[in-house]
């Protein structure tokens, strides 16, 4: 129950960091700062409670880590609800705080995840899926990779943190980024017709993606650890 705690709260606080960043303070900060929020979001929950769940804090994470071999197929589902669950809650406090403002409206984005005439910069279906699977699939090797036994697992919140402000930097004009199924739903709940309907995409695509960067990530180590067989 520790290790969904953590997952609830992690992802809770991605998503009232991140997407409260761009609700809240976007105007002010711009995609820069808004891409900083939610690495920092990651950085500050793997150090607090990533030792108690692994620190996903994402459903494409977890489904990426179970694929790798490296989470028990029974936690797979409750991490899931877990994350999910957290970023409603996370949208709702967002959505509280946000309506407390006059001239608030949802009809503004809520930070919710598009395409089409719901992309930032009104980029296409096949371009947003494209830019949710690649970017996905990078994210999830990189976490596989920095967690890995030979690496310094000291960094892998940090590297873990800069990879997704990366990723935000490339993908905010497409999709709003969401790399992240529970991230989206946190906030299309509350967003409104338009977030709802497109929210399959952002369910499929990072799933997609963390099965590609799971399996990059097997055969990029597996090879390894051969080679460091034969080598002895």
């Amino acid at each position: 129950m520790k290790a969904y705690g953590a997952e609830f709260i992690g992802t809770f606080w991605l998503v009232l960091g991140g997407c409260g960043s761009a609700v809240l303070a976007g105007g002010g900060i711009g995609t820069l700062g808004v891409s900083l929020a939610f690495g920092l979001t990651v950085l500050t929950m793997a150090c607090a409670v990533g030792h108690l769940s692994g620190g996903h804090f994402n459903p494409a994470v977890s489904l990426g880590m179970w694929a790798a071999g490296r989470l028990p197929v029974a936690r797979l589902l409750p991490y899931i609800a877990a994350q999910v669950l957290g970023g409603m809650a996370a949208g709702a406090v967002l959505y509280l705080i946000a309506s407390g403002s006059t001239g608030f409206d949802v009809a503004g984005g809520f930070a919710a995840n598009g395409y089409g005439e719901h992309s930032p910069a009104g980029y296409s279906l096949v371009a947003a899926l494209v830019t949710e699977v690649v970017m996905t699939a990078v994210f999830v090797l990189i976490i596989l990779g920095a967690t890995s036994a030979g690496a310094d697992k000291r960094l892998a919140p940090v590297a873990i943190g800069l990879a997704l402000t990366l990723v935000h930097l490339i993908s905010i004009p497409v999709t709003n980024t969401s790399v992240n199924p529970a991230r989206s739903t946190g906030v299309a709940v509350f967003a409104g017709e338009g977030a709802l309907s497109q929210l399959w995409l952002f369910w499929l695509a990072p799933m997609v993606g963390a099965m590609f960067g799971a399996a990059i990530y097997r055969m990029l180590f597996q090879r390894e650890g051969r080679e460091q067989t034969q080598g002895a």
